[in-house]
């Protein structure tokens, strides 16, 4: 009896320790990576400013980058090593082509649309959504962005599953992460023995949907349509997703962004997608223009990066407890 008695704990002590009973992130493994899909419009792309500073044209740096971690160094500690230069993370890596080139590399300043390998002087929301994600995943983490500046969800992005014309960028969007994933080997050749798991969707965007009524009736719709046709493009009925707020201006705006607003949190409910869906609200992170590089860019949260910093915190850790749950 005491013999059976103990077969039956130690069989059950396997069962709890193998099956993650205690964690929903994926448990560590030497062959897997975890693959994140950015994508969005211009936001997503990123216009935060790091380091211009011309009194003219950048309002004398105000709200870039550099002033952001001067006035609260210990919130930005881990962006630059001792000597002030950049950290570039060995675990977290991005792949993003805009139209100067591909950028690949690991996780640090410049993925944007701006970016080039010989300039990096803006951030998009992938800065500390990698770092979230990196301090809480244990393998090594890619970040696909596909961004277009002006693209609405209605006919840029429309997925098939909404009906009508496929979109263009719906289109490229798959595209590029097909392409992204089929080129791990030769893009970080220090991951080609690993399997990419594509395991979550971040998706950023609205403003070119508040100007066109059907745009409006159809964005939380044309939304669900979007998550449930990149999980079946992945084979991923299930994959995580967060949703991030057209959030520019603040708490405060018209009605058409407020209806974009109110979308984007009714499409995180629908019971088709299965409750594995988060709104992230962004409106506390708009600055004002008095205090932002781009004082003319309203539609780009002014180009403050302290917004696409605390956009892109929100974003990770979203995404960090979706996993969690």
């Amino acid at each position: 009896m005491y013999r059976l008695l103990l077969i039956i704990l130690i069989a059950t002590a396997t069962f709890i320790i193998g099956s993650g009973c205690c964690t929903s992130l994926p448990p560590k493994s030497s062959d897997v990576m975890q693959v994140y899909i950015l994508a969005g419009q211009s936001n997503m792309e990123g216009q935060g400013v790091v380091d211009m500073d011309h009194p003219e044209y950048y309002n004398g740096g105000k709200g870039n980058l550099n002033t952001v971690i001067a006035a609260n160094p210990g919130r930005y500690k881990h962006l630059k090593d001792s000597k002030g230069h950049w950290v570039i993370r060995d675990d977290v890596f991005v792949r993003f082509r805009n139209k100067q080139q591909v950028m690949k590399g690991g996780l640090t300043i410049g993925f944007t649309g701006y970016g080039s390998d010989k300039s990096r002087h803006h951030i998009g929301p992938e800065l500390q959504i990698g770092h979230q994600l990196g301090d809480a995943i244990e393998v090594p983490v890619l970040l696909i962005k596909t961004a277009w500046g002006g693209k609405s969800l209605f006919k840029d992005f429309r997925p098939p599953s909404a009906g009508g014309e496929v979109g263009e960028y719906y289109t490229e969007m798959i595209a590029e992460v097909r392409e992204a994933l089929a080129a791990v080997s030769t893009d970080f050749p220090d991951l080609k023995e690993r399997r990419s798991i594509v395991s979550g969707f971040i998706w950023f965007q609205g403003w070119n949907d508040m100007f066109n009524q059907s745009a409006l009736r159809e964005y939380e719709d044309n939304l669900v349509h979007l998550i449930k046709d990149v999980r079946k493009e992945f084979n991923k009925p299930e994959l995580p997703a967060i949703i991030g707020e057209l959030g520019n201006g603040g708490p405060k705006a018209g009605e058409n962004m407020l209806y974009i607003r109110e979308a984007q949190k009714a499409a995180a409910r629908r019971k088709e997608l299965g409750g594995n869906v988060k709104f992230i609200s962004t409106t506390a992170f708009a600055r004002p223009k008095e205090e932002s590089p781009n004082i003319g860019h309203g539609h780009h949260w002014f180009g403050n990066a302290e917004s696409y910093f605390l956009i892109g915190d929100a974003l990770g850790r979203g995404m960090v407890e979706l996993l969690q749950e």
